[in-house]
């Protein structure tokens, strides 16, 4: 007997025997599998949707035509040429993968792709959002995260692309043989218009994205001028303090946005019925109290998020929908809905912002005389999610600092109601006025509360949860109006802007409600002709005014009147 278990020394065929003879099938059992995977990764890279409705197994059931050309490619290349252009390749493949994950992301919250120029700005708003709900450690451990699987994510993708080349330049012909197999199916494919779940099976995803992308980095470099532009142009620029809002001298106007207030509130059969209730009870409690109500829809310039630049395209009359725009906007000296109000020097100016945590210098641009941020509200209780501090708190907050302070002028009030931001967990309950207190009376809500991992099961709990905010938003300012307002109060309140796709099943609609309050008859008179509808709900058929033009008719219907 030689070595081997049979004989002349050999053992069974393929497993003893011979140099490496135990592990050649092994090994090459593996590569075929590694090869495998990176011919899998590869395709699911270049497949990957940019929109998470559209991330269905039938989206990877396609024929990738810019892989088809990429092989081609490579295989044509010189030898010495070729690595390095399968590394490059690799790279490609996985930035645009990563662009792909980063617009899944923008689609999720804000319904719109990741812009290249104009968005970087917004990834450190969602590391703040990170700090504020998760912790400083939250914070860093999700940042640590992404960036690894960047790197990890760039890493599989360049080493599959290379062992792919690798292997295509060992067996040559047959690569190429396969290539043109290939690349005559994905032919036939456009030729006869074949779909796989809706989509077309010759998939050209990846070149439409980075066309896509091209066209929007020109418009994005050029939107500054074009802002410039537009902001060179105030009708309200040089009128006299004098001849701004005569009609509402004497009077408290508060501005007040209540966050994610969109019209698929109003409006979705599935949440209509609720919120309707809370307008029309809203609406006749008001009444008996003397006060009418007209109501009218805007077309905020964002949808999701971004509630900073509704709040500054309704108050500077400008459509600022970007970062960009937002910081050109504040650094100028464009007149403002509530810098027209210090302008007369006839009104005390006050802002309210209980989500602002740091430093706010932008209050100064829009006017505002004093602030009152989310650590100068005397909140002593538990944060509801993202917000930290109930909107009721808020609301009796600016009264016992600013509203009801005897023997004072007449106030002018930017307020910003939090309870109805994402992800609406948990949401707080409305309490008696006056047990308020400190807000610790809120701790038992808090326990008592959802939390986001038990909201965000489905999209109907999550529905349900956005519904029961904004009811509590309502609720909230319509009894802080009828327990403290009086003949000379006047409320506008809108929302900034449509929630998240999950609550608005992906409506494409961009409207918000905005509602006028005043218990004087004259000034409702001066709208009168806005065509808006009597009550705290607009009528599906009411005017829809893009927002950036409130400000142009506010000024003009509460300044002088003709004759």
């Amino acid at each position: 007997m030689g070595r081997g278990g049979g004989p002349g020394g050999r053992g069974p065929v393929g497993w003893g025997g011979g140099r490496g003879g135990g592990r050649r099938p092994v090994g090459r059992g593996l590569a075929v599998g590694v090869s495998v995977l990176a011919a899998g990764l590869l395709l699911a890279a270049l497949l990957l949707p940019n929109q998470p409705d559209l991330l269905t197994p039938t989206a990877f059931l396609r024929l990738p035509g810019e892989g088809i050309l990429l092989a081609a490619v490579l295989l044509v290349l010189p030898p010495r040429a070729r690595r390095t252009g399968a590394v490059a390749v690799g790279v490609l493949i996985g930035l645009v993968a990563l662009l792909k994950c980063v617009d899944m992301g923008f689609y999720s919250v804000l319904f719109r792709p990741f812009d290249l120029v104009l968005d970087w700005g917004l990834l450190g708003n969602a590391a703040d959002y990170l700090r504020e709900t998760s912790g400083r450690a939250g914070e860093l451990a999700a940042l640590t995260g992404a960036l690894l699987l960047a790197v990890a994510a760039l890493a599989l993708t360049t080493g599959a692309t290379v062992r792919l080349t690798t292997l295509m330049a060992r067996h040559r012909a047959r690569a190429v043989r396969v290539v043109l197999v290939l690349g005559t199916a994905w032919i036939t494919c456009v030729v006869l218009g074949l779909r796989s779940g809706g989509v077309p099976v010759a998939s050209t995803l990846d070149a439409d994205l980075l066309g896509d992308r091209a066209k929007q980095v020109r418009v994005s470099l050029a939107d500054a001028r074009l802002f410039r532009r537009e902001a060179a142009v105030d009708a309200f620029a040089d009128t006299p303090p004098g001849k701004l809002l005569t009609g509402l001298r004497g009077k408290d106007v508060l501005f007040t946005f209540i966050e994610s207030y969109g019209r698929s509130a109003v409006e979705d059969p599935g949440m209509a019925p609720r919120i309707s209730a809370v307008l029309r009870r809203g609406t006749a409690a008001l009444r008996a109290a003397g006060f009418r109500a007209r109501s009218g829809w805007l077309r905020s310039p964002v949808t999701g998020g971004g509630s900073w630049l509704a709040h500054s395209t309704f108050l500077s009359g400008l459509w600022v929908n970007n970062q960009q725009r937002f910081r050109t906007l504040t650094s100028s000296d464009r007149t403002t809905l509530t810098g027209a109000f210090r302008r007369t020097g006839a009104w005390r100016t006050v802002g309210v912002v209980p989500g602002v945590l740091v430093a706010w210098p932008e209050g100064r641009f829009f006017g505002l005389d004093h602030v009152y941020d989310g650590h100068h509200l005397d909140y002593h209780g538990p944060d509801f999610g993202w917000s930290q501090v109930p909107d009721q708190f808020t609301l009796e907050t600016f009264r016992r600092r600013e509203f009801g302070k005897r023997g004072r002028g007449p106030l002018m009030a930017e307020i910003i109601l939090t309870s109805s931001h994402y992800p609406w967990a948990p949401v707080p309950r409305p309490v008696d006025w006056a047990a308020l207190g400190d807000g610790s009376v809120f701790q038992q809500i808090r326990r008592d509360g959802k939390t986001e991992q038990e909201v965000w099961r489905s999209p109907q709990s999550v529905r349900a949860e956005y519904r029961a905010s904004v009811e509590y938003s309502l609720n909230s300012l319509v009894g802080f109006l009828r327990r403290y307002g009086n003949e000379n109060t006047v409320l506008v309140f809108l929302g900034d802007h449509q929630p998240v796709p999950t609550v608005t099943a992906n409506s494409p609609r961009k409207d918000v409600p905005v509602t006028l309050v005043a218990r004087d008859p004259k000034v409702l008179d001066r709208i009168s002709g806005w065509g808006w509808t009597e009550g705290l709900k607009p009528a599906e058929n009411a005017p829809i005014w893009a927002m950036n033009s409130f400000r142009n008719r506010f000024l003009k219907a509460f300044g002088p009147q003709p004759g």
